[in-house]
């Protein structure tokens, strides 16, 4: 079934263009969302912590929204009733958040599972470990005269097509797409998919696939 962005009726609730507050930056924010976020891999509500830390519940909701700075007497009683290590509270604060830049031409040109003959892969940037939870593979794929087609690529995630170069005629499982330069398409990869036709050569786009982390 194919489906346009005039269909979409999900509310979307993701703001990219939202900046954070300046105080977000700073260790006592960083602090109160882990221990926010462990107390509820607990499943304790903040009056039960409480309970069992002798802080009070005042306390506690200004140390999880970051208004105070804890005393390290209180970290580690906190540390010690949710079951972590004192540390722990820290890694939000100490965590690093990467960014690739990638020159035009310089991709790295690698071999996928899968590639078939004359399609080449450049790389555009890779982050490993992120808090996301989210793995990310962009690439940028040219098809020349010499490139084979087929019909049954598969794999695990969500991938998007960006057309930058020339028109092919794309399949995803039994539905046929032409695609032509601005055209994107964005699929469940686990269906057999790929470029079946070559209509317009060079053909170049852009390929996103996503996935999570742990698979």
């Amino acid at each position: 079934m194919k489906a346009s962005g005039t269909e979409l009726v999900t509310k979307l609730t993701q703001d990219p263009h939202k900046v954070r507050d300046e105080r977000e930056k700073v260790l006592e924010v960083a602090i109160g969302r882990k221990v926010r976020a462990f107390r509820k891999q607990k499943n304790f509500t903040v009056a039960e912590l409480s309970r069992l830390t002798d802080i009070s519940i005042g306390m506690l909701s200004k140390i999880e929204n970051g208004n105070t700075s804890p005393s390290l007497t209180t970290l580690q009683t906190l540390a010690h009733a949710l079951s972590v290590p004192l540390t722990s509270l820290f890694k939000g604060y100490e965590e690093r958040r990467e960014a690739v830049h990638t020159k035009a031409g310089e991709g790295l040109e690698i071999e996928r599972e899968g590639t078939r003959a004359g399609h080449q892969y450049n790389l555009l940037g890779h982050i490993g470990s992120n808090s996301s939870g989210v793995m990310v593979e962009p690439y940028l794929i040219e098809l020349t005269k010499e490139s084979d087609t087929f019909k049954t690529f598969q794999h695990e995630g969500i991938e998007m097509i960006y057309m930058l170069e020339g028109e092919v005629g794309y399949r995803h499982g039994s539905e046929h797409y032409t695609l032509q330069a601005g055209d994107t398409l964005f699929f469940d990869a686990d269906a057999p998919h790929g470029p079946e036709i070559l209509l317009k050569l060079p053909i170049r786009y852009l390929s996103i696939i996503t996935y999570p982390r742990d698979r």
